[in-house]
C-alpha cells in the first residue's frame, strides 16, 4: 500500500468509526481533520463562528474521499458541547472518537491579564475539553474502540512567559486527560498531544527560545506532523497507550 498524504499512514485504519474534532476550521484542527478523513473516519468539523473555514475544511475532507459535516458551537458552553455531540449523532448515527483542540490564545503579563481575559482563555481550553468530553464521553465507551485525545502544549510543562493563563489552562487539559485515562478504561483511551511551535497561519516569527534550545529547531513543527500523532493515538494501533502525553517539539522539552 501507498503512504497517504500525511506521509506516514497506509490504509484507511479507521473505517467506520466517527470523530469529532473542535477548532477545525483552520491550522493545526484543520490538518487532524483531515488525516482523521485520510484514515477513514467520518468527520464532524466543529468550530465556534467560522462557518466558513469550517466548510472549507469540510470540502478538504471530502474531496479526499471521506465523510464531514460541519457545526459551529462555543465548547466553553455545556449545551454548546452538548450540540456538537448531537450534530455528530445527527450526522453520522454515532461517535468514537474526540479531538479537542479549540483554544483561545493572548500574550500579556500576569499583571495585565484581566479577570475577563483569565476566563477567556482558561474557559475556551479547559472548560472546553471538560464539557465536551463529558457530553462525549457516554458515546465514546459506548464505542468498543472510544479515544480522547486533547491538544496541551509545551506551555504547560515548562510555563511561559507572558502566557501565565494559556500554561494554567494547558496543564489543566492535561490533568484532566490523565483523570479521564484512568476513569474510562478499558473502555476508552485518554492521550495528549503536546506541540511546540508549528508553523501555522496564527503563528508569527520562529521564537529565539526555540531556535537556540530545541536540537531539532531548523525548522518550526508542521500542522500535519500534529495531525499524524492525534491520528496514531486515535486508531486501532495505540489500544495499549493511555495516560500519556506526546511531545512534538523538536527536543526543546523533553520531560516526562
Amino acid at each position: 500500500m501507498q503512504a497517504d498524504a500525511s506521509g506516514v499512514f497506509a490504509g484507511r485504519e479507521l473505517e467506520g468509526r466517527v470523530a469529532l474534532v473542535t477548532g477545525a476550521a483552520r491550522n493545526i484542527g484543520r490538518a487532524i481533520a483531515l488525516g482523521l478523513g485520510r484514515g477513514g473516519a467520518s468527520v464532524l468539523v466543529a468550530a465556534h463562528a467560522s462557518r466558513d473555514a469550517a466548510e472549507e475544511t469540510a470540502a478538504l475532507v471530502r474531496a479526499d474521499g471521506g465523510a464531514a459535516e460541519v457545526a459551529l458551537a462555543d465548547v466553553a458552553d455545556p449545551a454548546g458541547a452538548q450540540a456538537l455531540v448531537d450534530a455528530a449523532l445527527r450526522a453520522f448515527g454515532r461517535l468514537d472518537i474526540l479531538v479537542c483542540n479549540a483554544a483561545a490564545r493572548s500574550d500579556g503579563a500576569i499583571e495585565s491579564i484581566t479577570p475577563q481575559e483569565w476566563r477567556r482563555i482558561t474557559s475556551s481550553i479547559l472548560d472546553g475539553t471538560f464539557f465536551c468530553a463529558q457530553a462525549a464521553g457516554p458515546h465514546l465507551r459506548a464505542s468498543g474502540q472510544g479515544a480522547l485525545v486533547t491538544l496541551g502544549g509545551v506551555a504547560a510543562h515548562v510555563g511561559l512567559s507572558g502566557r501565565a493563563h494559556v500554561s494554567a489552562a494547558k496543564a489543566g487539559v492535561l490533568g484532566l486527560t490523565r483523570a479521564l485515562a484512568r476513569e474510562w478504561a478499558p473502555h476508552v483511551t485518554a492521550n495528549c498531544v503536546s506541540p511546540g511551535y508549528v508553523a501555522t497561519a496564527r503563528a508569527g516569527e520562529v521564537p529565539a527560545h526555540f531556535r537556540e534550545r530545541a536540537p531539532l529547531a531548523g525548522r518550526p513543527g508542521a500542522p500535519e506532523e500534529i495531525a499524524a500523532a492525534v491520528r496514531y493515538l486515535a486508531g486501532p494501533a495505540a489500544r495499549f497507550v493511555t495516560g500519556q502525553t506526546l511531545h512534538l517539539n523538536g527536543g526543546w522539552h523533553m520531560g516526562a
